[in-house]
């Protein structure tokens, strides 16, 4: 099937760029929210980012003209109705996400593929929400959704073949690498990443070294883009947070218990650079 039009549910950090990602590659997207203040602030920040683009001359200003003008905001499902493909980026709750993989699936055409952007939840779950389960899988994009160049595309035991090689030309068609996985928990990245970084985090908590000597060491020392800890203000340490304590309840493997610096973290609001401050201060 040809992937013309695009939904995405949520207009927060990841599908803010998600959205900005898909209209820059020529799709028409319908991106929501579930108030207009959310909507507008996330459309907003769209707006933003590729005014910097046009400012560092990565982009011109027709682009960005054209890329807003495929961009279309609503605070209704109803107008996902003739979209191609939805990708739902909404907060990490399992309920929350079947509902509205129910409610789509009133909505959307037949064709329709539902995805979701969840980076742990099992996502068979979402798909015994609807009446098409061949047709939901995971589409895990990665912060910010834009720049960076991995799409995990998770393949539940219900997904069909012709469902993973269209999602596969659609990630092909954003500049993504495209790697697929197993609905099991963390799938490929976080299964890996969480226990490096909760290990990462054991280590400062211990007083081995300090933030700036950890995030060097592994920057310098094994050509990381950034350190651990700093990648980990970036993601949110309530993120953080989450995934940690879902992979453990999942497989019950002590390497994904959430260190007790980070629940402090959490209860005093040290959320990283969206509250600013983290393992750095951004204020």
């Amino acid at each position: 099937m040809e992937i013309k039009k695009v939904g995405v549910i949520g207009c927060g950090a990841m599908g803010a760029g998600i959205a900005q990602i898909c209209a820059q590659s020529g799709y028409q997207v319908v991106a929501s929210e579930i108030n207009d203040e959310l909507l507008n602030k996330g459309l907003a920040s769209i707006e933003k980012t590729l005014a910097k683009l046009v400012e560092k001359e990565k982009i011109s200003q027709q682009d960005k003209d054209a890329t807003t003008s495929r961009i279309k905001g609503t605070t209704s499902t109803k107008d996902f109705s003739d979209c191609d493909l939805i990708i739902e980026a909404v907060i990490e709750n399992l309920d929350l996400k079947k509902k509205i993989f129910a409610e789509l699936d009133g909505i959307c055409p037949q064709h329709a593929i539902l995805g979701t952007n969840t980076s742990c939840l099992s996502i068979i779950d979402m798909a015994m929400a609807t009446k098409r389960p061949e047709k939901v899988l995971g589409l895990h994009f990665f912060n910010p959704a834009p720049i960076m160049k991995l799409l995990e595309i998770v393949k539940t035991i219900a997904t069909s073949d012709e469902t993973v090689e269209a999602s596969q030309k659609f990630g092909e068609s954003l500049g993504k690498t495209t790697v697929i996985a197993q609905d099991a928990p963390g799938f490929i990245v976080n299964r890996l990443w969480i226990p490096f970084l909760l290990h990462t985090i054991r280590l400062y908590e211990e007083g081995v070294a300090s933030r700036e000597d950890i995030d060097n060491a592994i920057k310098l020392g094994l050509n990381y883009p950034m350190g651990p800890l700093t990648l980990s203000d970036m993601v949110g340490i309530d993120v953080v947070k989450f995934v940690s304590d879902a992979l453990y309840e999942q497989l019950k493997d002590p390497r994904y218990i959430t260190p007790t610096l980070v629940d402090k973290m959490v209860a005093a609001g040290w959320l990283g650079r969206k509250t600013g401050k983290g393992f750095y201060d951004y204020k």
